[in-house]
């Protein structure tokens, strides 16, 4: 397997498929690389290199018991794109992955980052604060932590199976081999590792970091996501994020990536080469 092993002695695995300009994906809770693998394909195929990582406590890196914060998972994405001298990188994070991306621009800049994709990203707030009050209550993160602590290999089978692909919609056409792709994943993770990311996703505050996007930024987004409201998140990002652009997907749910894959493959694809 291919691994970076951190300051801390943290091993992160990544895949590095195809040879080019480099793509980076960061994934959302509670998954792993597996999750871009319909985008990684779709690009290395055309000429990109397209690489991904296990976040620290998921899939295939170590699970260590500490660490499990925005700062350390982005300060791990600089480690490993310095580790693999990434230059005029395309970085594209999901959900708590476009809060990685996020935060490793708020904390080490550009200089190897030639523009940015968010899609379905946890940014700028989703906790319900005095400065944000229309973020989600804290009571909805201490429902996932109490569910997941009574029978977390059950919530995730009830979260892939309804809100996060919108298979809970009527007329919506169910794939169980998605439900059981995203079961598996999260059932990777770190027990730990995937309760604490809870706390992250949901309580970190992105406001700062995304003032300080200085390249061309890509913001898609459902308009029917269950997972991450699209009023409280991109809405707000592409007004934070100078000169963003803003895709609306009709009816997109939160996992974009498997059930719009032709779209979101072909918008992606020209970003990159605009």
């Amino acid at each position: 397997m291919s691994t970076i092993t951190t300051r801390d002695n943290t091993q992160i695995y990544y895949k590095d498929w195809g040879t080019g300009q480099p793509v980076v994906f960061s994934h959302g809770w509670p998954l792993s690389a597996d999750a871009w693998e319909s985008q990684m394909f779709f690009l290395a195929s055309r000429g990109y290199r397209c690489i991904a990582h296990d976040r620290r406590g998921h899939g295939r890196s170590s699970q260590p018991w500490n660490g499990n914060d925005m700062d350390t998972y982005a300060d791990d994405l600089a480690e490993l794109l310095e580790a693999l001298d990434l230059k005029n990188a395309i970085m594209v994070g999901h959900s708590t992955g476009g809060g990685e991306v996020a935060r490793y621009i708020g904390r080490h800049g550009t200089k190897r980052v030639s523009k940015a994709v968010l899609m379905g990203a946890v940014t700028p707030l989703m906790l319900k604060t005095d400065a944000n009050p229309d973020g989600l209550p804290i009571e909805v993160f201490d429902g996932f932590r109490a569910a997941f602590l009574t029978d977390r290999s059950q919530f995730f089978l009830d979260v892939a199976s309804g809100p996060f692909f919108g298979f809970n919609r009527p007329g919506a056409k169910v794939s169980k081999g998605l439900i059981q792709s995203w079961w598996m994943q999260g059932m990777m993770s770190g027990h730990k590792n995937a309760y604490d990311c809870i706390k992250a996703f949901s309580e970190t505050d992105f406001t700062e970091d995304l003032k300080k996007f200085d390249v061309p930024t890509l913001i898609i987004h459902g308009d029917d996501d269950q997972i991450v409201p699209i009023a409280d998140s991109a809405l707000l990002s592409a007004k934070l994020i100078p000169n963003a652009i803003l895709k609306i997907y009709p009816g997109g749910a939160h996992g974009l990536g498997d059930t719009n894959k032709d779209q979101l493959n072909a918008d992606l694809l020209t970003f990159i080469k605009s």
